[in-house]
């Protein structure tokens, strides 16, 4: 049982798929692991650190793997030269990218997609959407200060007093309630708002206030498996306006608002901006998926009349260490389903929830039902 880990090809990705840590506990199941040279350099794990964890270094690691393992979907390129057969394991991004999936499909390998791990109780430790959205809410509200230009904490000095900033989140998912939570500790007066009842509570309690039009049509307003629903316009429109008031008060505002498979929801207005004070700061969470603030720019920071709004992409990896620790865990608990431990070889249960889940292609077709061909569906 050949496992390679994956350099990323992806000039802005620092993330890496493997830690020793999880080298350890790969070696221990049985497998041979290799290692793509510098892979985890820009996570600050040396080649060195892999080997001592017991992986061998080598360039094209990925083309005799019976596994692979990688942070983003390979390319068409990288792809082809995998052994057909080879499971590869990754954050896929399926959703409009059908062309990307055939690659993979005509390369004969078995692909497997992270994000579409299913949220039941024994694929929690396997939750990369969970694992990598609570760093981003971290990173969120540490950007967001940065950016701001004036302390978030009260501070009573003999100079006179720092008034605490207000703090603003939008979307209460584990992105969200992470950023509830750096916020409070760092001084701030919080505020969030969801579609979701369930989460007024986890608000309160984390000492935030929360904001929102509860009426009928907001207490149905989730799905079984735990998302938001897409909200009516009449809805919506409710909503806007209660945001609109609450909006030209806050400092630092951090929308992180996606529905799967689906264009961001637009939350806040050009308008909205324009009411905000001169030095507030929006921090878009969603701005890959066309973003929940307009004016909101992929990679870049806009100003419009002294208010910031922040679109760096991909917030996880700007803390690539924390994330690769992270992520490593969660495809090491995933991929440890598919090995049988007596005889230390690969046996991928088919008919397992989380197999079924998550697999994309296989013998040469788009298997998963939310993006097969439609003849083949």
């Amino acid at each position: 049982m050949r496992i390679a880990v994956a350099r990323e090809t992806d000039p802005n990705e620092n993330r890496v798929a493997a830690t020793p840590e999880t080298v350890k506990k790969l070696k221990g199941f049985g497998a041979e692991v290799t290692v793509e040279p510098g892979a985890g350099v820009k996570s600050g794990i040396p080649d060195s650190e892999f080997t001592a964890a017991g992986a061998t270094i080598a360039d094209g690691a990925a083309r005799d793997a019976d596994v692979v393992l990688k942070v983003r979907r390979p390319g068409e390129a990288e792809v082809k030269g995998y052994k057909r057969g080879a499971l590869v394991i990754a954050i896929m991004d399926p959703y409009g990218n059908d062309a990307a999936l055939k690659a993979m499909a005509d390369a004969g390998v078995t692909a497997f997609a992270m994000e579409l791990m299913p949220r039941i109780t024994r694929a929690q430790s396997m939750d990369v959407l969970s694992s990598q959205a609570n760093l981003a809410g971290y990173r969120a509200v540490i950007d967001g200060a940065a950016e701001y230009g004036r302390a978030l904490p009260m501070m009573m000095t003999a100079a006179g007093t720092v008034s605490a900033a207000k703090v603003f989140v939008m979307g209460v998912g584990v992105a969200g309630l992470q950023a509830i939570a750096t916020a409070r500790r760092l001084g701030a007066v919080v505020t969030a708002t969801d579609v979701r009842p369930a989460v007024k509570e986890q608000v309160q309690s984390l000492g935030a206030k929360f904001i929102a039009v509860e009426d009928d049509e907001f207490k149905q307003a989730e799905t079984a498996a735990g998302y938001a629903k897409e909200m009516s316009k009449e809805y919506q429109a409710k909503q806007a306006a209660l945001v609109a008031e609450h909006i030209q008060k806050q400092d630092i505002v951090i929308t992180t608002a996606l529905i799967p498979g689906r264009p961001a929801p637009r939350l806040i207005s050009a308008a909205m901006v324009a009411s905000m004070k001169p030095g507030s700061v929006l921090i878009d969470l969603a701005v890959e998926r066309g973003g929940n603030v307009e004016g909101a720019k992929a990679g870049e920071i806009v100003e419009v009349n002294g208010v910031k709004i922040v679109g760096h992409l991909n917030l996880a990896n700007r803390v690539a260490a924390s994330a690769s620790g992270l992520y490593a865990k969660n495809l090491l608990n995933f991929l440890e389903t598919m090995i049988d431990k007596a005889s230390k070889s690969l046996a991928v249960k088919w008919d397992d929830d989380l197999v079924k889940a998550t697999a994309l292609t296989r013998d040469g077709a788009v298997v998963h039902p939310n993006f097969a061909p439609k003849s083949a569906a």
